[in-house]
């Protein structure tokens, strides 16, 4: 399971935001869906869900949001398992993050990606062999 790019669940809640001030971070969320050889893993899946369901100012239906989740399966995606949640514990200590970051750091390292895309961590800072890249940066 490879893939060069991991996508951190903020990307991909964008990309399903219906909010007329999210359409920039939603086009830009969606060309990198659609163009970027990526990988999710359960965690994001999980809190993806959550987030478009329940969190979001305008939510998705349960029906909307698996229909999401059904097209994000075309994508590698790491399972959650004892190892993951030992390195994403290990991360966060080393690197003074939540285990949830931490956790999308290891989830990324399996991958065998390069970059995560997201914009909780710090632009640019690499966390290991993981370079943090937030999207919606202004350039």
């Amino acid at each position: 399971m490879n893939a060069e790019v991991m996508l951190d669940t903020n990307i991909i809640a964008y990309a399903a935001s219906r909010l007329p001030a999210d359409r920039l971070k939603r086009e830009k969320s969606l060309a990198l869906i659609e163009t970027t050889p990526l990988g999710i893993s359960a965690q994001v899946l999980q809190e993806f869900y959550v987030t478009v369901t329940r969190k979001m100012q305008t939510p998705l239906s349960h029906e909307e949001a698996l229909d999401w989740i059904e097209e994000l399966e075309q994508f590698p995606c790491v399972p959650i398992d004892a190892s993951l949640v030992y390195n994403g514990a290990k991360h966060a200590a080393r690197y003074r993050i939540s285990y949830w970051d931490g956790s999308i750091i290891a989830a990324a390292e399996r991958l065998g990606a390069s970059v995560l895309y997201t914009e909780d961590l710090n632009d640019g800072q690499a966390y290991g062999s993981v370079k943090v890249v937030n999207p919606f940066k202004p350039e």
